[in-house]
Formats: structure tokens, C-alpha cells, sequence
């Protein structure tokens, strides 16, 4: 592992590849799983604001479920997460061409909204959980997503790398400045050493 400020970062996000692969997977990520995705206290906030918003891209089972149940739920662990269709899900979710894709983003894309969506979704295959003294940075690894190993290791395109913009979102540039000299740092070395 690696720290930087308070966070811990495992080796697989530096030494694995990963490039999503939907044409593979067809964004079962946003469909399979036991709960809705986390969110950030300030998320909830935000879901709550634009909803209005994003109902438009939603499907109308998913508004309703919405409607009725509110913008997230508490997890089994008493986490905030997004609200699941009928349990199933994230409520979130639409449609395009057989794929799973998040409604919130495409609002964001068109420019409707300033929130891209939520950063655990920005982030997979990275999952962060916060500890009292620091946050853990580890590679989540999912059966679902051996297409985008795959296709990262044709690509060369390691897991940090694939979602550098979501770390940036997360934790700032200068953090993500520091994880690219690390890894570039230790790759060399491992390579030296093999």
C-alpha cells in the first residue's frame, strides 16, 4: 500500500488494468449488486436538487419508485445510497441500445446539470471507504468486469489511470499528481526487479 495525505492505496489499483468494456458488460454495474450505489452526505443534497431535472431521462417505474421511497435509501451498514427500482436496479438507470447507462450523467452530458453523477459510480472499479484516521483506496474486483480487464491489459491502460479524472474529482489534482509519480515510480522498480 501507498499514503498519500490520509488515504491508503491498495497496489492493485496501480498494478491492475482496466478499461470499461460496455459493449461487454452492458453496464451491468448499474443493475447488478446488492445495494444502490454510495453517496456523499453532499450528494444526497444534490440528488435532492436536481431531481426534478433528471426525472425526465428516468423511466417511469423508476420515477415513481422515487417519488414514493425518496432519491436514496440506508444500506445495511447505514450508508446513504441511491434508491433501487423495486429493489432491483439503480433506480437511475435508463436504457441506450441494450445498455445499462446512468440518467444523471446523460442529463449532465446534455448540460441540463453541473453533477456528473455520483463519484462512486465515477470512480468503479475503485471503491474508497473512510476509516476514523484515513480512507482506503482499493481495487473492487467483480466477475462482471472481466471484459474490462481485458481490454485494459490490450489497451495498457491500468486501473488509476482509467479513472483519473474520478480520483482528480475525489481527492484534487495535486493528490493525483503525487499517485502518478508513485506509480510510475514503482512500476519502474518492479519491472527492474522482475
Amino acid at each position: 500500500m501507498f499514503k498519500i495525505n490520509r488515504t491508503l492505496i491498495s497496489l492493485d489499483v496501480i498494478e491492475e488494468y482496466f478499461t470499461c468494456n460496455l459493449d461487454k458488460c452492458k453496464g451491468a454495474c448499474c443493475v447488478q449488486g446488492a445495494a444502490g450505489a454510495p453517496l456523499l452526505p453532499e450528494e444526497v443534497e444534490k440528488l435532492k436538487e436536481i431531481f426534478g431535472i433528471v426525472k425526465e431521462y428516468l423511466r417511469p417505474e423508476c420515477i415513481k419508485e422515487i417519488e414514493k421511497k425518496g432519491v436514496y435509501y440506508t444500506d445495511a451498514d447505514g450508508e446513504p445510497v441511491t434508491q433501487l427500482n423495486h429493489g432491483k436496479e439503480c433506480a437511475y438507470t435508463i436504457y441506450e441500445n441494450g445498455i445499462a447507462r446512468c440518467g444523471i450523467e446523460k442529463a449532465f452530458l446534455e448540460g441540463k446539470i453541473s453533477f456528473r453523477k455520483p463519484v462512486s459510480c465515477h470512480l468503479y472499479p475503485i471503491r474508497v471507504r473512510k476509516y476514523k484516521d484515513f480512507d482506503a483506496v482499493n481495487y473492487d474486483r467483480w466477475d462482471i468486469c472481466k471484459p474490462a480487464i481485458l481490454l485494459g491489459i490490450r489497451k495498457k491502460t491500468r486501473v488509476y489511470e482509467f479513472v483519473a479524472e474520478a480520483l482528480i474529482r475525489r481527492f484534487g489534482e495535486a493528490w493525483y499528481k503525487e499517485l502518478e509519480l508513485i506509480a510510475k515510480e514503482y512500476l519502474k522498480e518492479k519491472e527492474k526487479s522482475a
